[in-house]
């Protein structure tokens, strides 16, 4: 697991603050969209239960709850695009997008992994990133 990859499930478990793990990826100086996008959206997948079209309640609870404004791009991309084209899309906006959409799906991870973790996972798992400190 990549520094990157453990800070990001941190986050997503609660173990590090959401708001101050968000800007240590983004603040640090080895901070590459392109590689935390792909991660992320690789995590969301996964911990997503419907592999038909990657929707579920708890993503969809995610995507309005995102600590953002609901009327930033990427936001609006999430709630009207299926989920694989609102991540094309996504990947595809501007530099200056690039904070928000790394928030965006932080947030969309931590929720749907927490879910996850509640309910598949409840009883043990062989996650082993459900395991770190």
């Amino acid at each position: 697991m990549t520094i990157l990859e453990k800070q990001i499930n941190l986050i997503a478990q609660n173990k590090t603050e959401f708001d101050k793990g968000q800007e240590l990826i983004l603040k640090s100086s080895e901070f590459d969209f392109n590689e935390t996008f792909e991660i992320l959206k690789n995590y969301i997948f996964n911990s997503i239960p419907n592999k038909s079209d990657y929707n579920s309640d708890s993503y969809q609870k995610a995507i309005v709850s995102i600590p953002i404004k609901q009327t930033f791009t990427p936001i609006i991309i999430l709630n009207k695009f299926s989920t694989k084209n609102a991540f094309k899309k996504l990947s595809e906006l501007s530099e200056s997008e690039y904070e928000k959409i790394i928030i965006s799906l932080l947030w969309i991870f931590k929720i749907t992994d927490t879910e996850r973790r509640e309910t598949e996972c409840k009883n043990g798992c062989g996650h082993y990133w459900h395991n770190i400190t």
